[in-house]
């Protein structure tokens, strides 16, 4: 539990330090690679919606008017940014300190749950797409926009190169597959779509109805 402990404060104070150059850095990417994921995801939410790890707050602009959204973060300098735009936007956000691996809500909290560009960062994958599906409600949503494993074996050998300095710098996957997690939870899904030669997946599950 200690260890444990030690590598969340680690990577609390990581995110705390990585916050003031964020969206310079994530914006890059955003145009040149992730295109208009983010909208794609958040248009696509309704109901009562949890965000996990919303950062500073990017995809707030991009939800649908009457959707009402939590969102969660490691890091409280992420989440003062967060705060800082819902406040520009002149939206009502519910904005907390947490882990994903441990979400601070009950079972069926939530009609949809978004990750976008998370699951990447977040050292026990597995355990965050468990917490996911546990606060989401029997028929709700779950939307995923991330960098996966490419499609491609050269750009996969390029990945699993490039890990070797960014898992212990910063706790950041490129070989990883939400997708095989969350079929694995028996989430039906309803879209999937992947391109950039395969490094880019998005996808909506729905939970199962009980």
């Amino acid at each position: 539990m200690a260890q444990t402990d030690d590598r969340t404060t680690r990577w609390q104070r990581y995110w705390d330090r990585k916050s003031a150059n964020y969206d310079n850095e994530i914006g890059v990417l955003d145009r040149r690679l992730f295109g208009d994921s983010r909208r794609w995801a958040c248009s696509q939410a309704s109901g009562n919606v949890l965000e996990v790890a919303v950062g500073t707050g990017l995809n707030l602009p991009h939800y649908p008017d009457g959707v009402a959204v939590t969102g969660l973060d490691l890091s409280e300098q992420m989440l003062a940014l967060a705060r800082s735009r819902a406040q520009d936007l002149g939206r009502e956000v519910t904005l907390r300190q947490g882990t994903a691996h441990a979400l601070p809500f009950a079972d069926s909290s939530f009609d949809t749950v978004v990750c976008t560009l998370g699951l990447c960062a977040i050292p026990d994958h597995e355990s965050a797409v468990d917490e996911m599906v546990r606060v989401l409600r029997p028929g709700g949503q779950l939307i995923l926009v991330d960098h996966v494993s490419s499609s491609s074996r050269l750009a996969r050998g390029v990945q699993w190169i490039v890990e070797r300095i960014t898992i212990p710098l910063a706790g950041e996957h490129f070989l990883r597959r939400p997708l095989n997690q969350v079929k694995a939870r028996g989430l039906d899904i309803e879209q999937r779509q992947r391109f950039k030669l395969g490094l880019v997946e998005r996808l909506v599950a729905r939970k199962p109805a009980e």
